[in-house]
């Protein structure tokens, strides 16, 4: 296993991290996994055993389930907590009774913040992520709270999920102004299928230095190589039933189509190489991984040996490469201007 840093905070975070979403069966959750606590411990462990270092989980997560059982397992298993990087996050309904749990007012996430510490059975998170835009609460409302939740050492750094540029810019902004702990990380959709990222929030990601944790990585198991063209996959698969993260599948299943080669020279599956490709982007410090079973984790734990060659990264690159779009194809021609120092004849 390597390590990356995660952003400015000086962490370093396994390169793969793991994803608890497939912990808990409450609610529409179920869909996701469904494991209950034997099941989470068996992948808490193979995970640590692999070298990995860092765990995401969410209040949302089965509402509150998941967290309960990763702090279980981290309990049941005695796995030294100086040795763990812990991440959660608030921002969603954890109610549908109680009007105001949810959102990102004050009111709200500190009460999440101490449910999510108590079902984690933790002093502190050590990352504590907004899981979204809030468009009815003011962004000084939130950051104020996540700055006075570093302050009392309940939390040690913050990140955010979901957001546009513009919108973690002006977040960034007004942490600057405050002096207020600022964000991070982001963690945000990013897939060879789905590079859209790239067009605003990764360049604005490498210029203030902030961590970038990958979800869905295999855009809800397309990416596996076990789907086709006609809708036919994997008996019990997840995304047979939800069918999620949105996907350009046309283009998708191009881009598999390009990996099967690939993967058949490695000896490895497509996910593999899915995953190894996103290990290679120089803006990535985390990918996300989650699994249902031992043997789906162990399959994604190997990527961290899958060296691409530069022709199979040429390969993936172009196949996958995104549309000329403005204003960035203008960018790229004002660059070019500038990219040579000027010869006077």
């Amino acid at each position: 296993m390597r390590y990356r840093l995660l952003g400015r905070t000086g962490l370093y975070v396994s390169e793969l991290c793991l994803g608890t979403m497939t912990f808990g069966e409450q609610g529409f959750w179920k869909v996701m996994g469904a494991l209950g606590q034997d099941g989470a411990n068996a992948l808490v462990k193979q995970s640590f055993d692999a070298g990995v270092n860092f765990i995401d989980t969410a209040n949302v997560y089965a509402q509150g389930e998941s967290e309960t059982l990763t702090g279980n397992a981290i309990r049941q298993l005695g796995l030294p907590r100086d040795e763990l990087v812990i991440a959660t996050k608030a921002t969603g309904v954890m109610s549908e009774t109680a009007i105001n749990a949810r959102g990102q007012s004050r009111y709200h996430l500190m009460n999440a913040l101490d449910a999510s510490l108590k079902r984690l059975q933790l002093d502190h998170v050590d990352l504590y992520q907004l899981h979204g835009f809030d468009p009815l609460t003011p962004l000084e409302e939130g950051l104020s709270t996540l700055n006075d939740m570093v302050r009392s050492g309940k939390v040690r750094s913050i990140g955010l999920c979901n957001m546009a540029a513009w919108q973690v810019m002006k977040a960034l902004a007004i942490s600057d102004k405050r002096g207020w702990a600022r964000f991070e990380s982001v963690q945000a959709y990013y897939t060879i299928a789905g590079r859209d990222l790239e067009r605003e929030v990764v360049p604005l990601l490498q210029d203030q230095q902030l961590g970038l944790m990958v979800w869905s990585p295999l855009a809800g198991g397309l990416l596996s190589g076990k789907f086709s063209p006609d809708g036919s996959g994997p008996e019990g698969a997840r995304r047979a039933t939800f069918d999620f993260p949105v996907v350009d599948k046309p283009r998708a299943f191009r881009i598999v189509d390009a990996m099967r080669p690939i993967a058949e020279r490695h000896q490895v599956s497509v996910a593999r190489v899915a995953l190894a490709w996103l290990l290679s982007r120089p803006a990535v410090s985390t990918v996300i991984v989650g699994a249902r079973t031992p043997e789906q984790l162990a399959d994604n734990l190997a990527a961290t040996n899958l060296s691409l060659s530069e022709d199979d990264l040429a390969t993936l690159n172009e196949v996958s490469a995104l549309p000329p779009e403005y204003p960035g194809w203008m960018l790229e021609r004002q660059g070019q201007s500038r990219a040579q120092p000027p010869v006077k004849p």
